[in-house]
């Protein structure tokens, strides 16, 4: 059974698309990145869903979710609303799938919430970022500052910003252009995006870091310009229950370039990780 639905949450309004699985007990939950939505993962999803149970969330301000000025768009914050939606869900375990940034608030939910979270996928996540810095977070409080970050956003081109993040260039369609075109439709999303420029507390440090026991899965386009492999490996080594792997002739968009890959990977971790499990538990 599959659904879209928006849901209140933590006082936002929050959109999701539940692929449900009778068969399969393991639930990922799909986190996209910066300027993105659940769009990023149309070609990972349908193949994800014949093996799990899966859950795209639309990250606010992002995609069909709330864009309220109201909300706190920390990164810790928006941690604890995906889990609060796990949680009126039903569902109180789960596995955590993050993009770039939401790969660094699936490692905010395998910090603070590791009673919820059993294992981190983090497609070419970013990290090591630190806050804004004093002046630009001043500025955000001048009216009519989100204009200024739509035109910053926007000046170089969603095409442009597209061949920086792919490998090959000739996968760049209108499909992709209209999708990573729409944040840009509505100014409501540049509102909150200065809010977020005020809140975003910055990434994990090391020190934290060292301090998520979860398994996780760290997978890297070689050619990644916008988070480097040397961030990835970086990760690897502060993460002490990691494995990285990095994908050759391949960029940013993980998710888009490499779904096959990316699934197949994916499915071989959850299933190693189930079998150290159930070999701890005498199971086996």
């Amino acid at each position: 059974m599959e659904f879209a639905r928006n849901k209140t949450v933590r006082g936002i309004d929050l959109y999701y698309e539940h692929h449900q699985n009778s068969e399969s007990k393991e639930t990922l939950v799909l986190l996209h990145g910066f300027l993105s939505s659940t769009f990023s993962f149309r070609h990972l999803i349908p193949l994800l869903k014949e093996d799990y149970n899966v859950i795209s969330v639309d990250l606010p301000p992002f995609g069909k979710s709330g864009k309220i000025s109201s909300f706190k768009y920390s990164y810790q914050n928006l941690a604890a609303t995906v889990v609060e939606l796990m949680k009126s869900l039903g569902i109180r375990e789960f596995n955590v799938v993050g993009h770039s940034m939401g790969g660094q608030i699936a490692m905010n939910i395998l910090l603070h919430h590791p009673e919820y979270a059993k294992k981190g996928i983090l497609l070419c996540s970013s990290g090591y970022l630190k806050r804004a810095k004093l002046p630009l977070v001043l500025s955000s409080y001048i009216p009519y500052f989100h204009l200024y970050v739509k035109f910053h956003l926007a000046r170089s081109g969603v095409k442009q910003n597209l061949q920086n993040v792919v490998y090959d260039h000739s996968m760049i369609n209108d499909e992709m252009l209209y999708g990573y075109l729409s944040p840009f439709f509505e100014d409501d999303i540049f509102k909150a995006l200065t809010m977020m420029i005020r809140h975003r507390e910055g990434d994990l440090s090391t020190e934290e870091l060292r301090k998520i026991e979860a398994p996780c899965l760290l997978i890297w386009g070689e050619h990644d310009k916008v988070v480097p492999v040397r961030i990835g490996r970086r990760l690897n080594k502060d993460l002490r229950n990691s494995e990285l792997i990095i994908l050759k002739e391949t960029g940013h968009l993980v998710p888009e370039e490499r779904p096959e890959d990316v699934h197949q990977l994916i499915n071989r971790f959850i299933a190693a990780e189930e079998k150290a499990e159930a070999t701890a538990n005498g199971s086996l």
